[in-house]
C-alpha cells in the first residue's frame, strides 16, 4: 500500500538530510572562520582608507562574506524545523501527495538570509563609507554602536520580536497550515519561514556591525545566542533577559565606557 514506508527509508532520508545540512554548516563555518583567521593578513583589502570608494570585487567580496556568515550562523537553529518539515512531507508522501524536497525548503530559507546578506552589505558600504566604520570588517563608531545596542535591547520587548520568536519555536503549525506541494512550493515554504526568522533575529545580526564583523567570538556567541532563543525551554525569557543588557550595554557605551571584548 501507498501508505507503508519502510522504516528502514525513513531513517536514512531523515539521516541524509542532517547530513547535507551539517556540511553545509560546516563548510560555511570554515570559511568564515578562515576569513576571521585572515583578517590580519589581509589588512590590504580589508583596512582601506575611507576616501577609496568600493569596487565592485568589493562588493562581491563583502556580499559573499555575509552569506556565508549568515548561513554558518543560522543553520543550526533551523535544523530542528528542517527535519520536522522532513517528518510532515514523509507522511503527507506516504498518503500519495505530491513530492516536497526538503533541500528545497532549505533553499528556499537561505534564499531569505542571502537577501539580507545583501542589504548587510550595502549598509557595510555606507558605514565605511560615511566615515563611521574605519574598516570593511571593523565595527562603528562608539556612539553609534550605542545607539544599536539600545534599538537592538528594546526590539526584544516588542510584540513583532515575539510573534516572530514564538513561529521560530512553534514551527509544526507553520507547516500544516502553510503546505505547499512541489519543488517550487517547497521553496516558497522555505522563504516564508525565512522571513519570520529574519523578522526574529535580524537586529542581532546588526550588532555584528557593533561588535566586529569579522569578530568570530562574538559571532559564536550570537550564533549560541540565536540558538538558545529558538530552542531552549526559557527562551522568550532569554530574549528578554539580553534586551535588558543591550539596553544598559548601549548607554554605557555612549556614556563613554569601552566596548568589552573587542
Amino acid at each position: 500500500m501507498s501508505s507503508m514506508i519502510n522504516p528502514a527509508i525513513l531513517k536514512r532520508d531523515r539521516l541524509l538530510v542532517l547530513a547535507a545540512l551539517a556540511t553545509l554548516a560546516a563548510v560555511s563555518w570554515a570559511y568564515t572562520v578562515y576569513l576571521g583567521v585572515q583578517n590580519a593578513s589581509m589588512a590590504s583589502k580589508m583596512v582601506m582608507p575611507m576616501t577609496v570608494a568600493w569596487s565592485l570585487d568589493d562588493l562581491v567580496f563583502m556580499f559573499v562574506m555575509w552569506a556565508t556568515m549568515m548561513f554558518a550562523m543560522m543553520l543550526p537553529s533551523v535544523t530542528p524545523t528542517v527535519m520536522i518539515y522532513g517528518r510532515v512531507r514523509q507522511k503527507r508522501e506516504a498518503s500519495g501527495r505530491p513530492f516536497a524536497p526538503t533541500m528545497a525548503f532549505v533553499s528556499g530559507y537561505l534564499i531569505a538570509w542571502a537577501g539580507f546578506s545583501l542589504i548587510a552589505t550595502m549598509v557595510n558600504w555606507g558605514l565605511h563609507a560615511g566615515g563611521a566604520m574605519t574598516e570593511m570588517m571593523g565595527r562603528v563608531i562608539p556612539v553609534i554602536a550605542g545607539v544599536l545596542l539600545i534599538i537592538a535591547g528594546l526590539f526584544q520587548w516588542t510584540p513583532a520580536k515575539n510573534a516572530c520568536l514564538n513561529h521560530c519555536r512553534s514551527p509544526m503549525g507553520f507547516l500544516i497550515q502553510n503546505w505547499r506541494d512541489g519543488f517550487s512550493g517547497a521553496i516558497r515554504m522555505g522563504l516564508h519561514h525565512g522571513a519570520y526568522c529574519l523578522g526574529c533575529c535580524w537586529m542581532l545580526m546588526v550588532l555584528l556591525f557593533v561588535l566586529g564583523v569579522m569578530n568570530l567570538p562574538w559571532v559564536a556567541m550570537l550564533t549560541v545566542v540565536v540558538l538558545a532563543e529558538k530552542t531552549l525551554p526559557y527562551g522568550r525569557q532569554i530574549s528578554r533577559i539580553l534586551g535588558v543588557i543591550l539596553v544598559v550595554w548601549g548607554i554605557a557605551l555612549i556614556a563613554g565606557w569601552e566596548l568589552v571584548g573587542t
